[in-house]
């Protein structure tokens, strides 16, 4: 299968963010990975997880958040990727950015968050419930999204390495207050990091059956005359 990738930027919100898009041949969905900073191993995971989507028909598009001005002051403080308000509102308008935007128009979506982006996905979730048809948050804070669990409704898979048992306990707990049907997933043998090959590769079959189940476009209810 043929995959056209490219780094871009993605204008939204007067503002300019870093992004990548790997677009196979007839995609029949899209996957948005709303990022936060992290470090090497978040690269090896997602380049991972994105060329799984592809071999199944899935876009994927990257978007990095925070600006490269915002990046350096987060570097210092680690105050922005913890405003999980400002992650929320550019995962939205991302979100329509995507569908407004050749060549993803029209393609029913999922989300995929990491760390406290998983917050931000869920919020967007709630607030963009026709477009996105699933989540997935690989070591995330999905708790941090409060309120916004009670409403969201699409599809989540909540993966967490057995050893953080901390993250463990956080994710349940964002489980058991999700509105949609959740999946709470255990990777053996990693903590808080999802670094090791062995995981990685779990970890992108997980997401890839994950979304390739449920980012599809909706059957038609069309009454029989």
């Amino acid at each position: 299968m043929t995959v056209v990738s490219q780094s871009r930027n993605f204008d939204v919100l007067g503002l300019d963010l870093d992004g990548y898009v790997a677009v196979p041949e007839h995609p029949v969905g899209v996957v948005l990975f709303a990022r936060v900073p992290g470090g090497r191993s978040d690269e090896e995971r997602d380049l991972r997880v994105s060329s799984e989507l592809n071999t199944v028909g899935l876009a994927t598009a990257w978007a990095d958040l925070l600006t490269t001005a915002e990046q350096r002051i987060d570097a210092a403080t680690a105050e922005l990727r913890f405003d999980t308000d400002l992650l929320a509102v550019r995962t939205i308008a991302m979100i329509d950015l995507l569908a407004s935007e050749r060549p993803t128009a029209g393609l029913p979506g999922g989300l995929l968050g990491a760390h406290t982006a998983a917050a931000g996905c869920l919020t967007a979730a709630a607030a963009r419930p026709e477009w996105v048809r699933a989540v997935a948050s690989p070591g995330g804070r999905p708790d941090l999204a409060g309120e916004f669990l009670l409403i969201a409704r699409a599809p989540t898979l909540l993966v967490v390495g057995e050893y953080d048992t901390t993250l463990r306990d956080r994710n349940q707990d964002a489980a058991d207050r999700i509105a949609g049907p959740t999946r709470v997933a255990l990777l053996d043998d990693v903590g808080h990091l999802i670094n090791k090959p062995h995981a990685q590769s779990l970890l992108a079959e997980m997401c890839r059956d994950w979304f390739r189940e449920h980012v599809r476009p909706r059957k038609s209810s069309r009454r029989r005359g």
